[in-house]
């Protein structure tokens, strides 16, 4: 009898703890899912009020090109006059282009679902990266199965990815490794998981927070659209990206569809 009651109290033992694992696990998962409904809908914010701010600004650019043109014209003959009329103009035409940039990035993302091979997807992108690998003395290895057949938007994805690679071999000016994995789906992903990871120096742990916010950057050019333009895409799809620096070093990017 005591040895029944030892069981039944050992087998209870044993299930709390089972249910008090699940209990953290889930609180972990509800904890990252809010986290990411709030940077999702602070980028939604962020887009409105940049979309508004573009339409505001691109009319006022279009006087000033049409002045500067009437202008050149009339300091033709002046050199000096001439090559300050032509700065301006060229002020504009970066300032249209940003504008540009901006509505590009605020209009609405379709996604057209089809069949598509993650693997090609991968190798289009490396491919059409290497150049740029090749000057900065990049090297890249990629592991996965093929092909991996999943249904996205081939186009999207392969831009996405595009812009990821380009962005880890920027990272790597001095050179290193670009590694890419991908596998198929498991439990908490529905088609298929995607990890980039570089040799670089990392990210800055103060701005691994805001990377994937509009017109964030770092480098002295760009717009800082590119990964905020990634994040979009990935969430168009109902799909997640996350960065993060691993053990050993670099930047890491896994996206989850």
């Amino acid at each position: 009898m005591i040895m029944a009651y030892s069981e039944v109290t050992e087998r209870l033992e044993q299930s709390h703890a089972r249910l008090e694992q699940t209990v953290r696990t889930l609180r972990d998962e509800l904890s990252e899912k809010s986290r990411l409904l709030e940077r999702k809908n602070r980028l939604a914010a962020l887009g409105e009020m940049a979309a508004g701010m573009a339409h505001e600004i691109r009319n006022p650019l279009g006087g000033i090109q049409l002045y500067a043109s009437m202008l050149a014209k009339d300091v033709a003959q002046l050199p000096a006059s001439l090559e300050l009329v032509r700065k301006i103009s060229g002020g504009v035409k970066r300032l249209e282009g940003l504008v540009s940039s901006v509505l590009q990035f605020t209009r609405e993302i379709r996604v057209n679902v089809s069949e598509a091979d993650l693997a090609e997807l991968v190798d289009n992108a490396v491919e059409l990266a290497s150049p740029h690998a090749d000057a900065a003395g990049v090297a890249v290895r990629i592991d996965g199965p093929r092909p991996l057949n999943v249904r996205c938007d081939g186009y999207l994805i392969g831009q996405a990815l595009l812009n990821l690679v380009l962005n880890a071999i920027e990272a790597m000016p001095e050179g290193g490794m670009l590694f890419i994995h991908y596998r198929n789906g498991g439990q908490t992903t529905r088609q298929f998981a995607l990890t980039l990871r570089d040799s670089g120096a990392g990210i800055p742990p103060l701005i691994l927070d805001r990377i994937f916010n509009p017109f964030f950057t770092t480098k002295d050019t760009g717009t800082g659209l590119g990964l905020a333009i990634v994040h979009r895409i990935i969430d168009a799809h109902d799909g997640t990206i996350t960065a993060s620096n691993p053990d050993g070093g670099g930047a890491q990017f896994e996206i989850r569809i």
